[in-house]
């Protein structure tokens, strides 16, 4: 992608959590960056199949085609081991190249892998003056971190969105697909925030910096 197309970065831990934290706004000036992709294991009571990294890799292509993003992942990092002191350049790196107008990182909740992506993105985003300067930083949220509240984070930024595009989306990612992370729970909440906001539907964030022009 060149540099000067891109708007929005979102950072993802995994497959599935740029969809569920900010798929309202994932469009053709967004690129995903993936932490890690790493194969569906699924329990021997759920029938469905379990899926290579390969094939995961497939749905995340059907998912960027149908809402137009490009993306990229790590094969080194390998996921539920992920460590902030190897993520750290990464970040960098990929911030220094893409220069975007906004990055979104995950909110910590108490997943390991979110809390390692969020701890080396914010030092990444770290005013330095070797690196370039991101104006606005945002936290997404999750389903679960909705179910189970982090305390320390408060929502206090929202963008109304189209509910059906979104689950849509998140339907493509056909291995991930569960309860706490159901269409009908996504679209709870989406209602949830949008309420709030006095529309329909939202995502809502927790918003870090914000540095106007």
């Amino acid at each position: 992608m060149e540099k000067d197309k891109v708007k929005d970065l979102i950072i993802a831990p995994h497959a599935d959590d740029e969809v569920l934290g900010c798929g309202g706004i994932l469009g053709k000036n967004s690129f995903v960056y993936y932490c890690g992709i790493d194969e569906s294991r699924l329990p021997v009571t759920d029938h469905r199949k379990n899926l290579t990294v390969d094939e995961r890799q497939a749905e995340i292509r059907t998912v960027a085609d149908f809402l137009g993003f490009q993306w990229a992942w790590n094969p080194d990092t390998k996921v539920n081991h992920y460590k902030e002191i190897e993520l750290i350049p990464v970040f960098e790196r990929i911030i220094n190249e893409l220069r975007p107008e906004r990055v979104f990182i995950p909110i910590p909740s108490y997943n390991q892998d979110h809390r390692a992506v969020y701890h080396a993105a914010e030092i990444a985003l770290r005013p330095h003056d070797r690196n370039f300067f991101v104006r606005k930083v945002l936290v997404y949220e999750q389903p679960d971190s909705i179910v189970w509240e982090h305390k320390p984070f408060k929502v206090n930024y929202f963008m109304p969105i189209d509910i059906e595009r979104k689950i849509s989306a998140y339907r493509l990612h056909k291995s991930q697909v569960r309860a706490m992370r159901s269409p009908e729970t996504m679209r709870t909440i989406a209602a949830l925030r949008g309420a709030q906001v006095n529309c329909k539907f939202a995502e809502a964030f927790v918003l870090e910096r914000w540095v106007e022009q």
